[in-house]
């Protein structure tokens, strides 16, 4: 009698009942085990310019450390095109599990939105930025044989004669137009501008005296300063370059409100579990806290300074409207 009561159908419908709860509750507890387990394959790391310039190069330099602090391999995709869009737009589309981050300049976040209309990609709606890593100073270049040394000098003479001067940017739209416009609005005067398809065809202009003025990044000038090919009239920064401590900024002339960089940030798609972009963010701050990073930042001309997610947003949020206003006063506009 007892074995057959061990078995009744009773005791199997109460067996059956708890396997079924036991089995609902699998779901549920995937997703925790799945979140916890972030990353557990390689990851891409979308760098939306060509390889070899300073945002690929710092690009590596970054994924390199990021894989070593999750314990998975980085992968670099160069997607160039569009001013960035391309990268942009491909990252923007992916899907949002944290395996697919873009690192990528204010060129992609303020200064395409400023003046583009349609892009592949929103600014704030379309990624959820997980931290900046570095920020890139700027600084106005001369020809060697220009006689024009100061930011005093600099400004008397283009006021003086604007239509025997001009400036070249590293492309029209880009933050070296918007930093030089933002420049000459400060200063109060007008400028003929030559807009490059990159930095080193300006560079080699600039070299050549085909054009007497060019506004750069530092990491771009630094091996034309030391080579002796150009001169550096000063950054616009609020702070002096750490790679060039003898060269001022516009601030220390007068011009207080001259304050412009480019800034390297990493986004992920929007809609990122909020536990893979707090691993990833910890990541990072190991990673850009290390004396090696630093040291390979600032060989490059970047200043390696970190800043977290809510920097992050807030950098756009104050950035993008002062970006449209300097496109508005001085006619900014796409190729």
């Amino acid at each position: 009698m007892t074995d057959t009561l061990l078995f009744s159908p009773r005791s199997g419908r109460r067996a059956f009942a708890a396997l079924a709860v036991a089995w609902l509750l699998v779901p549920a507890a995937a997703p925790a085990l799945a979140e916890t387990a972030y990353p557990s394959r390689p990851i891409t790391l979308v760098v939306p310019f060509p390889p070899g310039g300073s945002a690929d190069t710092l690009g590596r330099l970054v994924g390199k450390g990021l894989g070593d602090e999750l314990g998975q391999p980085v992968v670099i995709d160069n997607r160039p095109g569009a001013g960035s869009a391309v990268g942009a737009g491909f990252v923007a589309k992916a899907p949002a599990d944290g395996y697919t981050l873009l690192i990528s300049s204010g060129s992609t976040f303020t200064a395409n939105p400023a003046i583009k209309d349609k892009l592949p990609y929103h600014p704030v709606n379309s990624f959820d930025p997980i931290a900046i890593v570095g920020r890139i100073p700027l600084i106005l270049l001369a020809n060697k044989d220009v006689p024009i040394n100061t930011v005093t000098e600099f400004v008397s003479a283009i006021k003086a004669r604007p239509e025997q001067y001009s400036y070249a940017s590293f492309g029209s739209g880009t933050t070296s137009h918007f930093a030089a416009e933002i420049v000459l609005q400060s200063v109060g005067a007008k400028l003929l501008h030559v807009p490059y398809r990159g930095s080193a065809p300006a560079m080699t202009d600039l070299i050549g005296g085909r054009v007497p003025f060019s506004l750069d990044t530092v990491t771009a000038a630094l091996p034309q300063l030391k080579a002796g090919k150009v001169k550096a009239i000063a950054v616009t920064t609020a702070q002096r370059s750490s790679q060039l401590p003898n060269v001022p900024t516009f601030a220390e002339a007068g011009y207080k409100d001259i304050d412009a960089d480019t800034w390297i940030m990493i986004v992920a798609p929007k809609g990122t579990p909020a536990p893979v972009r707090a691993r990833l963010e910890q990541a990072l701050t190991k990673v850009m806290a290390s004396p090696d990073a630093k040291a390979a930042f600032q060989a490059q001309g970047a200043e390696p300074r970190f800043g977290n997610a809510a920097a992050s947003v807030a950098q756009i949020d104050k950035e993008l409207p002062l970006m449209r206003a300097v496109a508005r006063r001085a006619n900014i506009q796409a190729d």
